[in-house]
């Protein structure tokens, strides 16, 4: 060991001051940390018995009707006998794979960004959900490839609310870096006009957005055209959508300075090359939790699109739940639309956290280097 790897000594009052007030910071923590878990344990005790009853052991899970089910536990058999109308709305029984396909679309892809590295991987994934929304739209409609037509009326449950989440994303990330752009120009025609944008957007609650939508949008087109309610509710969401991720954009971008545009010129980019080879890729890099937060964010809002009656997961339960055969059966029904719901969520964070850690550990091998 050279005296350079010694760490200084501290003097003895700096010392004994660090470490008392170290323990006075455990002691005093101490007892309220043993408090709270005290408190944890007697509620778990005071909650779980009941609930695992309930749950598991007084549960039914194969019954014809509400009728066949045990009055002290959950009736488990009303999910079972509907897991395909939730998965698939009013799809054709026969035409479900197709439904499957663009509902295991982008969990297969977000599966991929959670796997083992190797080459290519982020360019997979990106690749995959970019031709989502033309590639799920003609599997699910199907005309155009010589399947069977099937309406967008009859789409519906996780599969709506999966196609209307990534759809509505995957066409909002272009727009709101577009906007992002404008809204950083020099040119103030564009600045004003992204500005506006972006805040009218921002300010309207999303029910609105999609009244006006489905409801006002129509009486602008031309006499005789129409237009399927789906349609125009990812135009409003996407639009929507597309002002809260240039704002995200914005930050990132703004987190960069001008040293790094100004460098660029120097060196004889473009203002375009500059922006796509090196600015676009930092900022959208420095600001990877927020985008994964507006995608959770709007993974829970298209919920929102049972009001303009679309069926997507949420509104399928609820009319499964006004069935006369499964009456009294609310809480089972709304507790297992918690549980799918939770589970997008965390997989999406997860992404998140993963993504995050491949930044990280790249950025340290190239502190390395």
């Amino acid at each position: 060991m050279t005296l350079s790897t010694i760490p200084p000594r501290l003097p003895p009052e700096v010392s004994r001051t660090g470490i008392s007030s170290g323990l006075r910071g455990m002691a005093a923590e101490s007892p309220v940390s043993l408090i709270l878990w005290f408190a944890l344990a007697l509620g778990a005790a005071w909650i779980l018995p009941d609930l695992i009853s309930w749950t598991l052991l007084d549960a039914t899970w194969v019954a014809e009707d509400r009728s066949g089910c045990d009055p002290s536990g959950a009736c488990w058999a009303f999910i079972v006998n509907r897991l395909p109308q939730f998965g698939f709305g009013f799809f054709p029984p026969q035409e479900r794979w197709r439904a499957a396909v663009a509902l295991i679309w982008p969990v297969a892809a977000l599966a991929i960004a959670l796997g083992p590295a190797f080459r290519g991987r982020s360019g997979l994934v990106a690749g995959a959900l970019a031709a989502y929304p033309v590639g799920a739209t003609l599997v699910l409609w199907g005309e155009p490839l010589g399947l069977r037509g099937v309406g967008t009326a009859q789409w519906g449950g996780m599969t709506m609310t999966v196609y209307v989440g990534t759809v509505a994303f995957v066409l909002a990330f272009p727009v709101g870096l577009v906007l992002a752009l404008g809204r950083r120009s020099s040119l103030p025609a564009l600045r004003v006009l992204s500005t506006v944008f972006i805040e009218v957007w921002r300010g309207l609650p999303l029910i609105a957005v999609l009244f006006i939508s489905v409801v006002m949008v129509p009486f602008l087109l031309p006499p005789g055209t129409e237009l399927p309610r789906l349609a125009l509710a990812l135009v409003g969401i996407t639009l929507y959508t597309s002002s809260y991720l240039a704002e995200v954009f914005r930050g990132g971008l703004q987190s960069l300075g001008k040293g790094q545009a100004e460098a660029a010129a120097a060196l004889g980019f473009t203002y375009w090359t500059a922006q796509g080879y090196i600015l676009i890729p930092q900022a959208i890099r420095a600001v990877i939790p927020g985008i994964l937060n507006t995608v959770v964010a709007l993974f829970k809002d298209t919920t929102y699109v049972l009001v303009v009656g679309l069926f997507d997961f949420l509104n399928i339960v609820n009319a499964a739940v006004a069935d006369p055969h499964w009456l009294g059966l609310a809480t089972e029904g709304y507790i297992f639309v918690g549980i799918v719901y939770w589970c997008f969520c965390f997989l999406l964070s997860r992404v998140s956290a993963r993504i995050e850690w491949d930044m990280a550990r790249g950025a340290a091998r190239e502190a390395r280097t």
